[in-house]
């Protein structure tokens, strides 16, 4: 190839990058323009979603920030279309395919995304709170963290448990932390010759000497029933929820000392 046809083939390439150039010029410009002004705004709109959301202490750390970033990214996929419609691309077969691509990834991580809904409804509604004790169904625990995916807990020996969030929140949540008061009862075992009076009055007065056990309501024995071998002697009290467990720990065994010092017998079943 000659000097000349080089220089021509030069010519006629650097003809069709000018007018690409400028043919395209104003879309380059306007998608610059929109990338930068749809990222600060997607910015500026992430804070002021976690802002308003933040007025509300009511609502969970967690969900202000996964629903911030929801907004920023929403955002973004929207200037991301719009960038590609500034170069003639048809948005609404990008749009299908988009929605094709989320359909197909969510069902292959259904079970993913069911524990992110169930941890949203979880931090939404509150059944329980880091610190309470609660028992889901047999898992029972001391809730340490609330995630998206899975809730921490520790049990009462110390043991560090990751449950998914749809496991807790398809179960029945018994919350025993959530209210400030309990009720509790201890049932005592007392022969048939023995005075049945005798017990209820020494249940009540051990009842009366602990100022852990509420006044109102006012603390009551009676005889809840007549079993083969003993009467069945009960003390109901109501006491703080933080004072349930150490009350019926130490009313338990100061009833069991209160009994054989008056000489009340326990009978164990035949």
């Amino acid at each position: 190839m000659d000097t000349a046809g080089v220089i021509t083939g030069a010519e006629a390439l650097w003809a069709q990058v000018t007018g690409f150039a400028l043919a395209y010029a104003f879309s380059i410009l306007g998608a610059i323009v929109l990338i930068i002004v749809g990222y600060m705004v997607a910015g500026l709109l992430e804070r002021w979603t976690r802002a308003g959301l933040a007025r509300f202490p009511a609502f969970d750390q967690t969900l202000r920030v996964f629903l911030s970033k929801i907004v920023r990214y929403a955002v973004l996929v929207l200037v991301g279309v719009t960038v590609l419609a500034q170069f003639g691309v048809q948005t609404a077969s990008l749009i299908a395919a988009l929605g094709a691509a989320g359909l197909a990834i969510g069902l292959a991580l259904q079970g993913t995304l069911q524990n992110i809904a169930a941890g949203i409804m979880l931090l939404v509604l509150k059944p329980f709170r880091v610190g309470e004790y609660i028992d889901a169904g047999g898992i029972a625990g001391t809730i340490e963290e609330i995630g998206l995916f899975a809730t921490e807990m520790k049990s009462l020996d110390g043991v560090y448990m990751l449950t998914p969030n749809s496991e807790l929140w398809n179960k029945t949540v018994t919350n025993y932390s959530r209210n400030s008061l309990r009720r509790n009862d201890i049932t005592m075992r007392v022969g048939y010759r023995d005075d049945i009076d005798l017990a209820q009055t020494t249940l009540g007065q051990l009842a009366a000497a602990d100022n852990r056990v509420l006044a109102v309501p006012e603390a009551e024995t009676f005889v809840v029933s007549l079993d083969d071998n003993a009467v069945m002697v009960t003390l109901r009290y109501w006491t703080a929820t933080t004072d349930w467990w150490p009350t019926r720990l130490d009313l338990t065994k100061a009833a069991k000392k209160a009994f054989d010092e008056k000489g009340i017998s326990i009978p164990f079943p035949q």
